[in-house]
């Protein structure tokens, strides 16, 4: 299988505390990969260096073949949810994907009105974004994540927020991805997420990536 993203002895500190420890793994295209582990085991910080956010103290990434902070500095054709994903209270989702959507202008209003509906959103709800409950911020989350349709999807806690049924909408929506060719990460506290959902399973601890759980 091709190898989209390589991460080769990495190593992260913030002054004397190590975030990253000597980590190295490769991702495949059309899989789904599960990284599990404690808050502040290195998850967050792992997915910022391999985008780009962060600069490794050492060791190299690679996605899609460019070296990260060398040949780009940050990763394109990459969707990604890190956090809680940051939108303008006061514009509705729509709104709020097409500012997004106009930094890169690659996509247009017909992408956008579809990635909104295939999260269950309504694009020409007049609705403010400060007005939505954590799972429709989630859900409009997502839509920007997938609205450009990128090759790579890194999703921090993808279902935070989610009703039974948005969860399994989404799980939905990322197995259709996956057969799509997408290659996706994804960081759960849910056990039945990763479960369901991956192909390959790694533990964080202390900044270190465990032993893949093949599924």
């Amino acid at each position: 299988m091709e190898s989209v993203i390589k991460v080769d002895k990495v190593v992260k500190k913030f002054g004397a505390d190590i975030a990253l420890s000597n980590v190295s793994i490769e991702f495949e295209r059309g899989k789904i990969y599960g990284i599990i582990g404690r808050n502040g085991s290195g998850k967050t910080v792992l997915f910022k260096t391999i985008i780009g956010f962060l600069k490794p103290t050492s060791g190299r990434v690679f996605v899609g073949g460019k070296e990260i902070g060398r040949d780009t500095d940050f990763a394109d054709n990459i969707g990604i949810i890190i956090e809680t994903p940051g939108f303008l209270s006061s514009y509705n989702g729509y709104k709020n994907l097409e500012y997004l959507a106009s930094i890169k202008n690659i996509i247009g209003k017909e992408e956008i009105k579809k990635s909104m509906e295939r999260v269950g959103l309504d694009p020409d709800s007049k609705k403010k974004v400060g007005k939505y409950s954590l799972g429709m911020r989630q859900r409009l989350g997502i839509a920007q994540a997938i609205m450009e349709n990128p090759d790579i999807l890194i999703l921090d806690e993808p279902m935070n927020g989610l009703d039974n049924q948005g969860v399994e909408d989404v799980r939905e929506i990322l197995l259709n991805l996956k057969d799509e060719g997408k290659s996706i990460i994804l960081a759960s506290h849910n056990k039945e997420d990763i479960e369901v959902l991956c192909d390959e399973v790694y533990g964080m601890d202390h900044g270190k990536l465990t032993a893949a759980m093949e599924r």
